[in-house]
């Protein structure tokens, strides 16, 4: 049988952001910080010895005695420290180090807050629950570069992001230890605010939840609002030291959890990170396979009578692909996205198409047209696998991996002067949310990928062309080295970019989509002015110099002669000096 930890690591490893954190005091333990609930007690053992009375062997029932009430945190810290410097001088000794703890690793982050810190930053996940009051768990994330968003009151609930756009928050649902109104006694736990509940009802349906260090025994409210979950979308696992208690079991048996005994929290959180790791290390491919497959296709390429050898290795290659890409989590289209799943998988599409990529940009640069040929016939066995159902933004995004692919063999045909032979590329149709769409179409990215698709791409969300800037820096660390400078290569980029916004266009306006100079799809090269301006200027120089025997008139892209390939130069260059791309 697999084990459950296993099980966890390659479910979060498939479903980034899906899962969220419920903790509870047991995470904090070995940072040697009291419970909320011995913090009471020990606020009660001090009211006892301002009154000269003796609260044990039961500080809480002498309290409820004494003051006919059950003992209040709040209540409690106005009694022993009267001025709020008081009381922030009290709070700060229970929960914050002396220099003397900080030395001895007390107070701070535990090994389990520094593990889940890191899958964090990983985007594996993205909310965390916990009943927790001290700041161990945002230490740790700050320590990591994350600025998480704080939820330490009901209060605070309604500014929150959709899930769908959420980075990561921690939301303390007893309060944190700064803040009077924190929940500890029983009848505190027994309910919470009905903003906290309707979203902690949320998070239980829509999210799977890996609990450590909660028992269940005591948080009536935080129990009820798992118990009202109707969703089993995604599992519960439930890390316990030891047996758990009927309150817990309770709950594993009505989400269908999986119990995973661990030794503590800290070696569970670092074992978990480190199987995610030796998941991830997995899936790269080999550097050496990427060198190999690179150096074969040029010798096959530069021999005739390779020529089948050749074909073999780029259909082995695009089934490869294909392959994965056909099954297992990346076929998945009706899991919601969000930035950090959508993010996580293009950087999967990224990776599985490494080897590929290298040799692409040798078919590009020195490919003859029976090449650019095999290279498209790959292409096409690769887009057969797209799923047609499902989320917009999962269906837009397996265009990814074609487009990444054939942007790559027309960076190679522009460093080697070799577009010609690389124009069957442009031929074929793809489908495009349900219809059949030329190629020289779709193939610029802001066509194929809606707005609020493209922006789900992390740290690229408030730039205009997303994928197209995604796509800039993956080829730039893939094959930027065959360039001289990053300028040169941005300079072909954008020469890519243009050429393929002139064919969409003007394979539109053929089809009567459009008028051929009122918009095109914009790429990197809004923002470069001067780089566009040179690309226009080169393209028209060549045109009057050859006339028709240009190459530009032989791709027969943007028109059929060097008269009309000027006027879509003409037309494109006013059209963005007019359109503005925001």
């Amino acid at each position: 049988m697999l084990d459950p930890i296993i099980s966890l690591a390659f479910s979060m490893h498939s479903n980034r952001g899906v899962y969220a954190l419920l903790l509870g005091s047991g995470v904090s333990r070995s940072s040697r910080i009291p419970t909320g609930w011995e913090i009471v007690l020990e606020l009660v053992r001090k009211v006892a010895r301002l009154e000269n009375a003796n609260c044990e062997p039961d500080p809480a029932a002498w309290y409820t005695e004494r003051f006919s009430r059950q003992p209040d945190y709040g209540e409690l810290i106005d009694a022993v420290a009267k001025t709020p410097s008081e009381r922030q001088a009290l709070l700060r000794s229970y929960f914050e180090p002396t220099e003397q703890e900080r030395e001895d690793g007390e107070k701070m982050p535990t090994k389990a807050h520094r593990a889940i810190a890191k899958l964090v930053s990983a985007g594996y996940i993205r909310l965390i629950v916990t009943t927790n009051f001290d700041r161990l768990t945002e230490r740790a994330l700050e320590d990591e570069g994350v600025e998480p968003i704080v939820v330490s009151g009901p209060d605070q609930l309604a500014g929150l992001p959709p899930f769908a756009h959420l980075g990561c928050c921690v939301v303390k649902v007893h309060g944190d230890y700064l803040d009077s109104r924190i929940k500890n006694t029983p009848s505190e736990l027994e309910e919470y605010a009905e903003g906290m509940n309707r979203f902690l009802d949320r998070v239980f349906d829509e999210f799977g939840i890996v609990t450590c260090g909660w028992s269940a025994d005591w948080d009536t409210a935080l129990r009820a609002s798992i118990e009202r979950a109707p969703s089993r979308r995604y599992s519960m696992y439930w890390a316990s030291r030891g047996e758990p208690g009927q309150a817990a079991r309770n709950l594993i048996a009505r989400r269908s959890g999986q119990l995973l005994p661990i030794s503590d929290a800290d070696s569970f959180f670092n074992d978990l990170h480190s199987k995610i790791e030796s998941i991830e290390e997995f899936e790269k491919p080999h550097p050496l396979s990427k060198d190999i497959a690179v150096a074969s296709a040029k010798r096959f390429l530069s021999e005739p009578q390779h020529r089948i050898r050749f074909s073999d290795l780029v259909d082995g290659l695009a089934n490869d692909l294909a392959a994965k890409l056909r099954g297992g989590p990346l076929a998945d289209t009706n899991t919601m996205p969000n930035v950090d799943s959508v993010t996580a998988r293009v950087r999967s599409y990224d990776s599985l198409c490494s080897v590929l990529v290298g040799v692409a940009m040798v078919v590009g640069r020195w490919g003859s047209r029976d090449a650019a040929l095999v290279l498209r016939r790959a292409r096409e066995r690769i887009d057969a696998v797209r799923r047609h159902d499902g989320y917009p933004e999962w269906i837009d995004f397996q265009h990814y991996p074609t487009t990444l692919l054939t942007y790559t063999a027309l960076l190679g045909a522009s460093l080697g002067d070799n577009f010609v032979a690389m124009r069957s590329l442009f031929d074929g149709e793809v489908k495009v949310r349900g219809y059949d769409t030329p190629v020289t179409v779709a193939l610029p990215p802001s066509f194929f990928a809606e707005e609020d698709s493209a922006r789900m791409l992390k740290d690229f969300a408030r730039h205009r062309v997303p994928v197209s800037l995604w796509m800039h820096r993956t080829l730039w660390t893939e094959v930027g080295h065959k360039f001289t400078s990053q300028s040169e290569f941005d300079i072909h980029f954008d020469f890519v970019e243009i050429l393929a916004a002139l064919a969409c266009q003007h394979t539109r306006a053929e089809k009567g989509d459009t008028d051929f100079g009122g918009w095109f799809p914009p790429g990197r090269y809004i923002h470069s002015t001067k780089n566009r301006e040179r690309i226009f200027d080169d393209i028209e120089e060549n045109l009057t110099t050859l006339g028709n025997t240009s190459p530009f008139v032989a791709l027969a892209l943007f028109g059929d002669d060097a008269k009309q390939c000027k006027a879509a130069i003409v037309a494109m260059r006013t059209a963005l000096t007019r359109i503005r791309y925001g």
